[in-house]
C-alpha cells in the first residue's frame, strides 16, 4: 500500500464523522443521565461486579458510536438491561445474605497485631510491599503500628491502628474473613 491509501483509511467522509460526533454526544448525555438515575454507587469505589458492568457499558456505548451494524437504539437497550441487572443485583445483595455471599467477595484480614497472615496474603495475591505501602499511606512506619490490615471488597486496603482491643470487640470487623485461630 502506498501512503495515499493509508491516509484514505484514516478518514472516510464528513458524513461518517458527523454520525460519530452525534452518537458520541448522545451517549455522553445518556450515560450521565443513567449515572444520575442509578445513584452515587455508580461512581464510588467499585467492587468487581460494578467494574465489570462499567466496562461493559463503555464497550456498548463505543459500539453504538462507531459500529455501523449496531443501531444506537440496540446499544441503548443493552445498556439499560445491564443497568437494570446491576440495580436488581445490588437490591438482592441488600436483601439476601446468601446472594450477597455469592456475588460479593468478603473483606480479608491480611495482618493481625503486627504479624502477616501469609495464607491470606497468598490467597489474595498481596505482597508485603503492598501492605507496607498501605501502612505508609496511613502514616505508619511499622507493621506493629497497625492492629489489622484488611483487603476490602473493592481492592483497597484498610489499616486499623494499634489499640488495646480484640478483633471480636470491633463491630466493623464482623464481616471480615479471617483464619480460625489468630496469633496472639
Amino acid at each position: 500500500m502506498d501512503q495515499a491509501q493509508d491516509v484514505i483509511g484514516w478518514f472516510e467522509s464528513w458524513d461518517r464523522m458527523q454520525n460519530v460526533a452525534i452518537g458520541a454526544i448522545f451517549f455522553y448525555a445518556f450515560i450521565v443521565l443513567l449515572v444520575r438515575i442509578l445513584g452515587k454507587r455508580t461512581t464510588s469505589q467499585m467492587n468487581n461486579f460494578d467494574w465489570i458492568i462499567t466496562i461493559a457499558v463503555g464497550s456498548l456505548a463505543a459500539s453504538g458510536i462507531l459500529l455501523r451494524d449496531i443501531a444506537i437504539i440496540e446499544a441503548v437497550a443493552a445498556i439499560i438491561i445491564l443497568a437494570a441487572a446491576q440495580w436488581f443485583t445490588t437490591w438482592l445483595v441488600l436483601h439476601s445474605k446468601l446472594f450477597s455471599r455469592v456475588v460479593k467477595a468478603e473483606p480479608t484480614l491480611l495482618t493481625h497485631k503486627g504479624e502477616y497472615l501469609e495464607d491470606a496474603m497468598k490467597r489474595m495475591r498481596i505482597s508485603k510491599e503492598e501492605i507496607a505501602s498501605a501502612l505508609r499511606q496511613h502514616g505508619m512506619t511499622q507493621l506493629s503500628d497497625a492492629n489489622w490490615v484488611i483487603l476490602e471488597t473493592n481492592g483497597e486496603m484498610t489499616v486499623i491502628p494499634q489499640k488495646d482491643t480484640t478483633i471480636e470487640d470491633v463491630q466493623t470487623m464482623a464481616d471480615v474473613g479471617r483464619p480460625q485461630s489468630l496469633p496472639n
